[in-house]
């Protein structure tokens, strides 16, 4: 008898359990919190309206295409892109090989020197790029000879275009070292790389077996996430381009907004997409999943 009156209580108080529940969901996003979603998107969706409504008045009167039309016919516009690219392509290669073994030693080996190196990597948010650029120019600008001697080592990198783009690639690594180095850095972090290095050594693996089959697959999502961030960098900046006299995109969208008004923001708008279907890219190859755990 005491069964059912037992039941029946618990049935009065379930309604008022999901009421509660319920309340608890709600309150989980309250008003204001609407209110400073919406004003954050408008601040950043405003703008790229404006620049796009701007871009598809050319003709007046008429909404038209004609300035990403006359923007992606520009020859100057196409060597400029796929060269910036390609820069972009050789920083990344330049920031993995760098970057990934100096953060996985530091994590296995060297836990001590961790400090010292992010203090390295957030140099560049210190040091301006232009003074990079004149560091860079005032010492590879002149031939390099054997200290205290007239013996000459090496002519300038400034005199040709390979050595100019080999400082121009090593400045833009300066630049996403602190983007790639925390990407990394980040990666391996949601890893237990002592364990996962262990275990792969247990099986007969060598370092670069286990760099190459267990570190780099689980740093998937870090590397995409740090490559992008570098793409980004490399293919915007302005100032490294501009002093080393190198035909990129950045300085090629300076040039153009300084005599037209349309095509720029149509470039502008262009690249933002641009950016965004890269980050759907990164979400697309890594199906949003993370690193796997050392512990699995």
């Amino acid at each position: 008898m005491n069964q059912p009156v037992a039941s029946q209580a618990h049935l009065k108080k379930t309604p008022g359990a999901g009421q509660n529940t319920s309340q608890q969901a709600g309150s989980r996003f309250p008003l204001w919190s609407w209110l400073w979603f919406i004003l954050g998107a408008l601040y950043f969706l405003l703008p790229l309206y404006g620049t796009l409504d701007f871009s598809l008045r050319m003709k007046r009167d008429v909404i038209s295409l004609e300035a990403f039309k006359s923007a992606f016919e520009d020859p100057n516009f196409i060597k400029a892109f796929l060269f910036s690219n390609e820069l972009a392509l050789i920083t990344i290669l330049v920031c993995l090989l760098l970057i990934v073994p100096t953060a996985f030693w530091i994590r296995l080996r060297l836990p001590q020197l961790r400090p010292v190196v992010e203090f390295i990597t957030l140099l560049p948010f210190v040091i301006p790029a232009i003074v990079l650029v004149f560091g860079l120019i005032r010492i590879y600008g002149s031939p390099l000879n054997v200290p205290f001697t007239s013996v000459k080592l090496l002519d300038p990198l400034t005199n040709n275009d390979l050595g100019t783009n080999i400082l121009l690639v090593a400045g833009y690594v300066v630049l996403a070292l602190p983007y790639m180095y925390r990407s990394v850095d980040a990666g391996l972090q949601a890893m237990d790389v002592r364990r996962l290095t262990e275990a792969a050594q247990s099986l007969g693996a060598g370092w670069p077996t286990i760099m190459l089959q267990v570190i780099l697959p689980n740093l998937r999502t870090a590397l995409l996430s740090g490559a992008l961030l570098t793409f980004a960098i490399v293919v915007g900046e302005v100032t490294l381009a501009s002093f080393l006299n190198r035909p990129t995109f950045g300085p090629y969208l300076w040039l153009l907004g300084q005599h037209l008004a349309y095509e720029p923001a149509a470039l502008s708008f262009a690249s933002f997409l641009l950016t965004w279907a890269a980050m759907g890219m990164i979400q697309l190859l890594t199906g949003g999943q993370g690193q796997v755990s050392g512990s699995h």
